[in-house]
């Protein structure tokens, strides 16, 4: 069935029944979010706080218990095992992607994949090679990492074309935040992932066959036209130890960007490390999708077992120690304290990603998503249109990728139940592509990209706010596309 089409009966889903009328639930999950919302934007209560809070609010207003009842349910209960099971599976890819990026950065493997590729490329074609190179460290690192690194290639890349900063820098930028919307094993995707049950291997290689004309339409495409309208030239110098700049590097990422190896490995070498989880999961899918045999057959269980995700990205980071961390002379001390400071900057993201599955599993207990199945099943609504709709007005009220797609994916779980596999990792990567919709003040990727590109706010949004358009947008019409010929 595709993912286009009318609602499958929710009648055989396995759905919670309703703790109360429905108008109570919709209220409740009404006041939830918005209090999620008010303390994110207004108060600028942390995210992991206001999930937390968002969860008690919709159990409360729902007439559930805060503790346990008779029966042994309650707010608390349903909140901690949701942010259990969530931390379990989720944070931990998340603490394995963050390994082996630090892994990539300090072992100047980055630095030599933006040199070999934009090195060969010429003045015409190296908006294309910026979206290029934009997408491979995407794959493994999170944007605010990308963009530090890649920010002095693309002040050199700038005054080499003699172009504006905006036609250069827009490519890598579409690269950067294609891989964190429909790729994992970012945060959200593997989120989205997780809640709606999808086939990590399959959604991955789906990811890519949107992520690539969504980077190329809203990247060198789109790029060429916003270095039009802003007209940013690249400054004569970009030392990484003036005063100056070395204000502008606090933050997730400062670290990982001034790291400097021994040696950078090989190009070829650093390719293999990169492509590795990507090849090991992909296997997976292509061997569920081809072979027929007997799976418990030796050869089916080595596939499922190093093509699980965990498995794929542990085996990576134990390559990558040697791959690129021993190979750029890096000694054991040196890999060791790489890999612990790798840790901090992402124990924000995997609470608030934990928070997110306790949230969701409120709703989930207390019926609110079997009313919004039946209202979406009775309104005959894409389920696609609606996940990307609803992750657009989450990101536009709270700003933030992440929670739009924790948010969304949580309201849409009862919509995918029957759904083939291929549908619901389509659904996945509508939530994927919604939740980068127009980044504005409120997220502080804009803040980011205006401070870097030295651009007033209108500048930032008529230059990347439009890109992050553009990329959602053609993200959808991409996956629209796919669903009617998968």
């Amino acid at each position: 069935m595709s993912a286009l089409s009318a609602l499958p009966p929710l009648a055989a889903a396995p759905l919670v029944d309703p703790v109360a009328p429905g108008w109570q639930l919709i209220l409740a999950a009404l006041l939830g979010i918005g209090l999620i919302v008010v303390l994110i934007t207004v108060f600028k209560v942390h995210p992991f706080l206001s999930l937390t809070m968002g969860a008690i609010t919709v159990g409360a207003v729902a007439g559930q218990n805060i503790l346990k009842d008779a029966d042994g349910l309650g707010v608390l209960p349903s909140f901690l095992a949701g942010f259990g099971s969530t931390a379990a599976g989720v944070g931990t890819l998340i603490a394995l992607g963050a390994m082996f990026a630090k892994l990539l950065a300090d072992s100047g493997g980055a630095d030599q994949i933006v040199d070999t590729i934009v090195g060969k490329a010429s003045p015409r074609t190296l908006p294309w090679a910026m979206a290029l190179v934009g997408a491979i460290i995407g794959l493994p690192m999170f944007f605010e990492i990308g963009l530090v690194m890649l920010m002095p290639v693309i002040y050199l890349v700038s005054r080499r074309a003699q172009v504006s900063l905006i036609t250069v820098g827009i490519p890598a930028l579409a690269g950067l935040s294609a891989m964190h919307g429909f790729v994992p094993p970012h945060p959200g995707p593997v989120t989205a992932i997780g809640y709606l049950g999808a086939n990590l291997g399959l959604t991955l290689a789906l990811g890519i066959l949107v992520a690539v004309p969504t980077i190329i339409v809203s990247g060198p495409l789109f790029g060429r036209l916003a270095g039009r309208w802003v007209d940013i030239p690249a400054p004569a110098t970009y030392d990484h130890d003036a005063p100056e700049y070395a204000g502008r590097r606090e933050g997730p990422g400062a670290a990982t960007a001034t790291a400097a190896a021994v040696r950078a490995p090989s190009f070829g070498l650093t390719m293999f490390s990169v492509l590795l989880p990507v090849a090991l999961m992909l296997g997976k899918a292509l061997v569920d999708v081809v072979w027929d045999q007997d799976p418990t057959a030796p050869l089916r269980r080595v596939f499922d077992l190093v093509g699980e995700p965990f498995f794929a990205l542990l085996i990576a980071v134990f390559v990558a120690m040697f791959t690129l961390g021993r190979a750029s002379g890096m000694d054991r001390g040196r890999i060791s304290t790489t890999l612990v400071e790798s840790l901090p900057p992402i124990a924000g993201i995997i609470l608030i990603v934990a928070a997110g599955g306790g949230f969701k599993q409120v709703l989930v207990d207390t019926g609110v998503g079997t009313v919004l199945g039946d209202w979406a099943r009775d309104a005959n609504i894409s389920v696609l249109l609606l996940a990307w709709v609803l992750a657009v007005l989450i990101r536009l009220a709270t700003g933030s990728a992440t929670i739009a797609t924790i948010t969304a994916s949580t309201l849409i779980i009862p919509l995918v139940a029957g759904m083939s596999s291929t549908d619901t990792s389509l659904v996945v990567l509508a939530v994927g592509a919604g939740s980068v919709f127009f980044s504005h003040v409120n997220d502080a990727g804009f803040w980011l990209v205006k401070e870097y590109f030295g651009m007033d706010v209108m500048q930032t949004i008529k230059s990347w706010s439009l890109m992050e358009t553009v990329l959602s947008v053609s993200g959808l019409v991409f996956v629209l596309l796919l669903s009617i010929v998968v």
